[in-house]
This record gives C-alpha cells, sequence and structure tokens, in this order.
C-alpha cells in the first residue's frame, strides 16, 4: 500500500516542459520537407523518437538526468497511449502497441548509440526513421546533419536546463 500511495503521490510533472520541446522539434516542418521523412502517423512518430533518442543519450550517464530520463520515458508512454486511443485502438491491445513502441524506442536508442560513436549516423537513419525505404541522398544528409549536430550541442545543455524545456536551436 506504502508503494502505490508513494506512486499515486509523485510529481507526474516532471519532464513535461522538455517533452513538449521534443515534440515540438520532431514536428518541425524542416524534416518532413527537407529531410523527407514521410509526413504520416509513422514517420511523425519516428521523428519524434529519433529526437527523444538524441535527449536521452544526452542525459545517459549523467547522474542529474537520472529522474528526467525516466520521466520522459514515462511522458512518452502516456503521450503515445493517448495517441492511440484516440486513433481508436481498442484498451485491450493499447499495452501492447506500447509495448512495440517502447521497444522500437529502444533500439532506435542502441542502434543511434553505435551509430553516433562511429561517426555515421545515415545507415541507422535508413532503417529506423525511413524503415528501410531508400530516402532521397539530400534529405537524408540533412537529416543526418541535423540529428548529430542536435545531439552535439545537446551536450552543452545541463540536466536542469534540458528539465526547463531548453534546447538547441
Amino acid at each position: 500500500m506504502q508503494l502505490l500511495q508513494r506512486f499515486l503521490a509523485r510529481d507526474r510533472s516532471e519532464g513535461a516542459v522538455l517533452y513538449a520541446a521534443i515534440v515540438a522539434r520532431g514536428r518541425d516542418p524542416h524534416w518532413y520537407r527537407k529531410g523527407g521523412v514521410p509526413d504520416t502517423l509513422d514517420g511523425r512518430f519516428d521523428m519524434i523518437a529519433s529526437v527523444l533518442a538524441m535527449v536521452l543519450l544526452r542525459l545517459e550517464g549523467d547522474p542529474a538526468g537520472v529522474s528526467l530520463s525516466t520521466a520522459l520515458a514515462e511522458r512518452f508512454i502516456d503521450d503515445m497511449d493517448g495517441q492511440l486511443r484516440e486513433i481508436g485502438i481498442g484498451d485491450l491491445v493499447v499495452g501492447k502497441h506500447i509495448g512495440k513502441m517502447m521497444g522500437m524506442l529502444g533500439g532506435r536508442l542502441g542502434a543511434y548509440r553505435a551509430a553516433l560513436a562511429e561517426g555515421a549516423l545515415g545507415p541507422a537513419l535508413g532503417r529506423n526513421l525511413y524503415r528501410g525505404a531508400e530516402p532521397q541522398p539530400d534529405a537524408l544528409a540533412h537529416v543526418e546533419a541535423a540529428l548529430t549536430r542536435f545531439r552535439e550541442e545537446l551536450n552543452g545543455f545541463s540536466a536542469k536546463q534540458l528539465a526547463a524545456g531548453k534546447l538547441p536551436e
């Protein structure tokens, strides 16, 4: 009972401002116009998940970012739950879809972490953001450069700044 009370009493606002900024960044038209990301439900999910992955990768290993990372994951789950219900997915299968989406986010984290370490995000984007479809080379180059720059610039932001919703321009 005490565990349930602690969970219900927990401040659920942590990460709200940052998550809203991540979603706004993922909806920026340049991803879809210059980057050739499909402007579809799946394409928008993929782009928001990619921006979220870059922020989560920044927070990885930062003791000040642990609770913020957790809050972002919870916000993502809450958001996706609401989106699924809005498009008519029933209660019986929402959990299964959420599990799949979390698996997709986890896969992106691993793929993008490895790709950034190798200095070549493009192939991972082709598999995860474009879902294996062959993007135009200039579109892929645009997204790769923008996400790589975004990830690098995130290093200059503290967990406190991120929690306040500040993201690189």
